[in-house]
């Protein structure tokens, strides 16, 4: 039998078990654990005005089957504090890091074929007195990975990223030579060996205005992306670039490419959220595990109104599901 997947549920006072909750109605098409309170879930559930039942599972115990439908099977997460939809407490960050960790430490031993997750809130981690970069670093540091990709993908576009959640002023010194022959490397073995891509075609950004204008709008190109690109080509990687931002997320490039590496967070990140917001997915790369989440954040207002939408978390677990049968062996 195939190892279930296991879903964590987020930010306790955000939309993650609303849309948990959501999944119950859907017809899974293979087991699926969440990982949240259960005394969460069902307060939830009565305020949404939603009937869930929610099947207690545990190690040993975890189910081989889909659950019934209007069913989740829970491994329950006790809270620290009582939680209201929609107001962040500090005293719940251990219990949103517990459910990591006990997803990616089920990943590792093989409990669990994948982990999606739904969105946390790094700011209130980082309140409590957690140091807390996001779900990547998190995962990689836990993984013992030195290097993984964070990428967004929609039905049309993929976008990764070589570096992640830095301020601006820090992007330019964290794009090195080295970093970025991990990064391409990373990205490129994924889409061959976890999406089935057997030559990818990958578009790659420049830093600056431009691509930098020949040296004249910045140095970066010239000194340290084009080299790394040019040792990439001797290795066989298909790689275009450095290509203009601002002109390379247009049909010309992206009708021929598997995937555009960007080299900061708001650079490829806006386009792929405008062209498919709602039904993208964010994958990391890079992992011995295989891990998907939702594309949006906790939404705190929309948490318990019945309003938040499931789509994107629906697109994590197809992706997630899709990753596990399509999937070689893999080592940090």
């Amino acid at each position: 039998m195939k190892p279930p997947l296991a879903l964590t549920a987020g930010e306790p006072a955000g939309i993650g078990a609303d849309l948990c909750l959501q999944l119950a109605s859907t017809n899974q098409s293979r087991p699926l654990v969440v990982l949240a309170s259960i005394e969460l879930l069902a307060s939830r559930a009565k305020q949404l005005g939603a009937r869930v039942r929610l099947h207690p599972v545990a190690p040993g115990y975890f189910p081989q089957q889909s659950a019934p439908a209007g069913s989740l099977y829970v491994w329950d997460c006790p809270l620290a504090a009582p939680v209201t939809a929609g107001q962040l407490d500090t005293a719940n960050a251990p219990y949103v890091l517990e459910t990591l960790s006990r997803a990616v430490d089920g990943c590792l031993n093989g409990t669990f074929a994948a982990m999606i997750t739904a969105p946390v809130h790094k700011g209130i981690i980082n309140q409590a007195g957690i140091a807390f970069s996001g779900h990547t670093e998190f995962l990689a540091q836990r993984c013992g990975c030195e290097q993984v990709v964070m990428m967004l993908a929609s039905e049309k576009l993929r976008v990764a990223l070589v570096t992640t959640h830095l301020p601006l002023k820090s992007v330019a010194a964290a794009i090195t030579h080295e970093r970025l022959l991990r990064v391409a490397r990373i990205l490129h073995a994924d889409l061959r060996d976890k999406f089935g891509i057997a030559k990818p075609r990958i578009l790659v950004c420049g830093l600056n205005p431009h691509a930098g204008e020949g040296g004249h709008l910045g140095s970066e190109e010239n000194e340290i992306i084009t080299p790394a690109l040019d040792m990439l080509h001797r290795e066989g990687l298909q790689l275009t670039g450095p290509l203009p931002a601002d002109t390379l997320f247009t049909p010309k490039y992206l009708d021929h490419c598997d995937a555009v590496l960007a080299m900061y967070h708001d650079q490829g990140l806006p386009v792929l959220k405008y062209q498919g917001f709602g039904a993208a997915v964010n994958v990391t790369l890079g992992l011995p595990i295989i891990r998907t989440s939702v594309d949006h954040g906790t939404a705190l207002d929309l948490a318990a109104s019945g309003k938040a939408s499931a789509s994107s978390l629906q697109v994590a677990l197809q992706v997630a599901q899709q990753m596990t049968e399509r999937r070689k062996s893999h080592r940090c």
